[in-house]
């Protein structure tokens, strides 16, 4: 039986990820933590009847209690909690799904506990990654990642040398602006922003896809997961969304993943791995497939890749920047207190105005990004 602990449970991972675990009869959920959705956390608390669950929300937690107090759970609260989930005894794997930089934490709390991580969090390696690596080699324990690219690039890599990489191809769907200009982004709404053509994802993540910070953000994990320099991450532009990603080696030979465009697969493969398991769900027919065209990104009118790549390249704290700049910036766009283009402007000057710290501590991370937030707040207040 392999026991499972769900950060963000109640998030477009963690759903998708309990509709693996129903079609898995060999799997249970030790432990679920969730942030205030506390209706859908008590269904999921009375179906898959987990010994913890974490809300991070005390008010909420007090709600849940109540809604709960016929069943055997224990309710916890804050990052407390969420680090009491993480290391629960009973549980294998810890999938961790919650956004932003309070997954750093349980991360590393997990690894110390010798949890293997399937990985949904993308901040933890972008702001962590000198630190999240060396430790999970240090207790023996897998990252097994969860974003389909970098799903993708695990499985191309599954029986290789990674020494043998000579560049792994990042691919991006190109968001729902692919092909608009600069001048066209002046006018777009936060609707427009919110239609992804090919994925169903939560808002933030929608919205990142959109200024292409998403791939940005991808760039820089994938630097950390596979061990590669920047100037071996290329992103490539595959509008329908059916190779996932792929890697080139250094005799030339290409590796790629191809798939319909499902994010139950990469969870079940980190849940499953090194095994695979019938999947219900659409197939790729090639019969229909008339081509399989590649674009080449612009970065000039998607500086949010750009960005990256300079954050990247720049290493320390600079990651941490890019991406505390990027959430209060697209928290700002969702509540329509600033326009699209803006996101970049906050990103550009954050990264701009800050004092790189080399190999920066947790509480350091953590120090940054509440001091990136604090001058977006004070420069960009509406």
């Amino acid at each position: 039986m392999k026991k499972i602990v769900v950060l963000g449970s109640t998030g477009s991972i963690g759903t998708q990820t309990l509709d693996v675990v129903r079609s898995n009869s060999d799997m249970e959920v030790v432990a679920l933590a969730a942030g205030s959705n506390i209706k859908l956390l008590e269904a999921q608390i009375r179906e898959f009847k987990p010994c913890m669950v974490c809300v991070w929300d005390e008010e909420k937690a007090k709600e849940l209690r109540i809604l709960v107090r016929d069943c055997q759970v224990e309710i916890t609260t804050g990052m407390e909690g969420l680090l009491a989930c993480s290391v629960i005894e009973e549980a294998d794997i810890v999938l961790t799904a919650i956004v932003g930089m309070i997954g750093i934490q349980p991360t590393i709390a997990a690894i110390k506990a010798k949890k293997d991580i399937a990985l949904a969090n993308k901040e933890t390696l972008v702001t962590a990654g000198h630190i999240i690596m060396p430790l999970a080699q240090e207790y023996n324990v897998k990252i097994l990642p969860v974003d389909s690219e970098h799903s993708a690039i695990f499985q191309a890599l599954n029986g290789e040398n990674y020494s043998r990489i000579s560049k792994i191809l990042l691919t991006a769907s190109g968001g729902p602006f692919r092909g608009k200009t600069t001048e066209q982004l002046k006018k777009v709404t936060l609707e427009d922003a919110l239609k992804h053509p090919n994925w169903s994802m939560g808002r933030k993540i929608t919205i990142d896809s959109a200024t292409m910070v998403n791939k940005g953000l991808e760039v820089i994990e994938a630097k950390w997961l596979f061990g590669v320099g920047f100037d071996q991450i290329e992103v490539v532009v595959q509008p329908k969304s059916i190779i996932h990603s792929m890697v080139e080696f250094v005799d030339g030979g290409v590796i790629a993943q191809l798939g319909t465009p499902d994010m139950k697969l990469p969870i079940q493969y980190a849940l499953t791995y090194p095994d695979r398991r019938i999947l219900e769900g659409e197939r790729l027919d090639f019969k229909t497939l008339s081509n399989i065209a590649f674009e080449t990104p612009d970065y000039n009118t998607f500086k949010g890749l750009s960005l990256a790549y300079e954050a990247g390249r720049l290493g320390g704290s600079m990651p941490t920047v890019y991406n505390a700049a990027n959430e209060r910036a697209v928290a700002k766009f969702l509540n329509r207190e600033i326009t699209f283009l803006e996101i970049y402007e906050i990103i550009e000057d954050a990264i701009q105005s800050h004092h790189k710290v080399d190999n920066p501590s947790v509480s350091e991370i953590l120090q940054i990004e509440a001091q990136t937030y604090e001058r977006i707040e004070s420069k960009f207040h509406v």
